[in-house]
This record gives structure tokens, C-alpha cells and sequence, in this order.
């Protein structure tokens, strides 16, 4: 099982993911930027006046998340995908360079093939990291490149807007949860499973939480 958690920074994501890699036992990827950044032995401040700089950073902490992601196979929680594109698009000119190429959308449709949740901006949630300036303007715009992509590349996302963090768990776990009930019906011995095949036959087999996610939103109530 896969599973991202994307979007925008002070969002939240890795508050998420560290949770999710903690109760559900999982392998945890996080943010591969503060790395990349640190080997670079640069900081965001010094990559604002420096195009070449950025355009090597981003490049760089793209390939190193893919190398993350491959070597965790099919089990790991990640607090970001492809999010470093849309810091490409807003602050390099390599951004269509890096989307034209084969491999990423290849990598798209990995990521399509997981669990995705998509966290949703709130002023409420800005808070300086140490690493980047949070400027709300500069938010929402990653925000929106973020949707874009996922639109783009018909990747099934849940969206999470709620600030309440026990509501955001809920989401999450309904979602999970489900998902591994559903491995687990998959994993039954042939009589058992040939029965419960007949109750999956509407099921999608390319995005695991859609039907789950969209059984959530009409559920629930993410925006109070």
C-alpha cells in the first residue's frame, strides 16, 4: 500500500503522514527537500537570487523522492509526491522540461495507483518551519499547481480541508482502513473469496481509495 499525502507546504502533511507511519507500522518518506537541501549546503534564501541553483535543486530533490519511493517498493506513507513541480513552475523555467519528460509521467501513473490525500491550505495553519518563508499568497499558488497536476493526470485524490486534527484522522483512517479490509477480503481462501468477489465487481482496480474516498465525501462533512 502506498500512500501521499500532498499538497502545499504548512499544510500539515507531515503531521499526517508521521501519524500514519506510526499506527498503520509503515515505512515513512519524508520530505526529501530539507536533504537535498542540506548535501546542496545552500539555503532557500541564497536559491532566491540564483536560477541555475534553484533549477538544480529542484531537478535534484525529484529524482531523489522517486529514488525514495523505489526503494520502498509497494509499502511506504510519503509526505509528498510530485508536490516539488509545482516549486518548480513558480520559481524555475524548467518546469515544462520536467513534465515533457517519458519518466514523469510514468511516475504519475504510480502515483495513481495509490492512496492519495490531498491537504487543502488554511490560514490558521501557517507557521514559520525554519526552512521556507510562509507567505499565504505563495501557498495558495503551489496549492492550485497542486490540483492542477492531479487533475492533469487523472490522479483520484481526497481532498482534506478541515483544520480540526481529530477530524483529519477520521478521514484518513475511514479510508485506510477500508483499504485493508479490502486486501484482506483479496487474500481469502477460494471459497470464501469467490462469494466476496461478487461484492467488488464495481470496485476500480487503478486508484485503491477512490470508491472509499467517495464514499467518505458523501459521508461526511470535511469542510466544518
Amino acid at each position: 500500500m502506498r500512500i501521499y499525502f500532498v499538497g502545499s507546504h504548512a499544510t500539515g502533511k507531515t503531521t499526517l503522514c508521521r501519524y500514519v507511519s506510526q499506527t498503520y507500522g509503515m515505512p515513512m518518506i519524508s520530505e526529501v527537500a530539507r536533504s537535498v537541501l542540506a548535501e546542496m549546503e545552500s539555503s532557500f534564501d541564497a536559491m532566491r537570487t540564483d536560477m541555475d541553483l534553484v533549477s538544480q535543486y529542484q531537478r535534484k530533490v525529484f529524482a531523489r523522492q522517486v529514488a525514495t519511493e523505489q526503494q520502498h517498493k509497494e509499502l511506504f506513507v510519503s509526505d509528498r509526491a510530485f508536490d516539488n513541480l509545482a516549486y518548480a513552475a513558480d520559481h524555475t523555467p524548467i518546469f515544462a522540461d520536467m513534465v515533457e519528460d517519458t519518466g514523469f509521467a510514468d511516475y504519475m501513473k504510480w502515483v495513481a495507483g495509490g492512496i492519495v490525500f490531498f491537504l487543502r491550505p488554511h490560514k490558521s495553519l501557517l507557521v514559520e518551519d525554519g526552512v521556507r518563508a510562509v507567505d499565504w499568497d505563495s501557498v495558495v499558488r503551489i496549492d492550485g499547481m497542486v490540483k492542477l497536476l492531479l487533475e492533469m493526470y487523472r490522479v483520484s485524490y481526497l481532498p482534506i480541508e478541515s483544520v480540526s486534527m481529530q477530524e483529519r484522522v477520521r478521514a484518513v483512517q475511514f479510508v485506510l482502513d477500508r483499504e485493508k479490509s479490502s486486501q484482506r477480503v483479496q487474500t481469502m481462501p477460494n471459497s470464501v473469496s469467490a462469494t466476496a468477489s461478487m461484492a467488488k465487481t464495481n470496485v476500480p482496480t487503478t486508484s485503491p481509495g477512490a470508491l472509499v474516498a467517495k464514499e467518505l465525501v458523501a459521508s461526511m462533512d470535511l469542510s466544518s
